[in-house]
């Protein structure tokens, strides 16, 4: 196994900064992260400009970020530990 191939197996994740992608591409993650079957909101409410303001605040404040999966080809919000 060559090295580089080695270092490419043990990478899962890439973070990507926020602000580098593209406004409509970033509302569109937002919407279907917080659309998503399982989403659990507190107090269960609010509308879907209310929820995509609350996580842009989140982005902001670092409190969740945008990471590629490498392994499943795809983009996904985590919260930041």
């Amino acid at each position: 196994m060559c090295p580089d191939q080695q270092a490419d197996e043990t990478l899962q994740w890439v973070d990507i900064p926020h602000e580098q992608l593209n406004d409509e591409t970033l509302l569109r993650m937002i919407e279907e992260f917080v659309t998503r079957d399982g989403s659990n909101w507190e107090g269960g409410s609010g509308d879907l400009d209310t929820k995509v303001t609350q996580v842009l605040d989140q982005l902001k404040k670092k409190k969740i970020k945008v990471v590629f999966d490498v392994k499943s080809q795809s983009a996904n919000l985590i919260v930041c530990r």
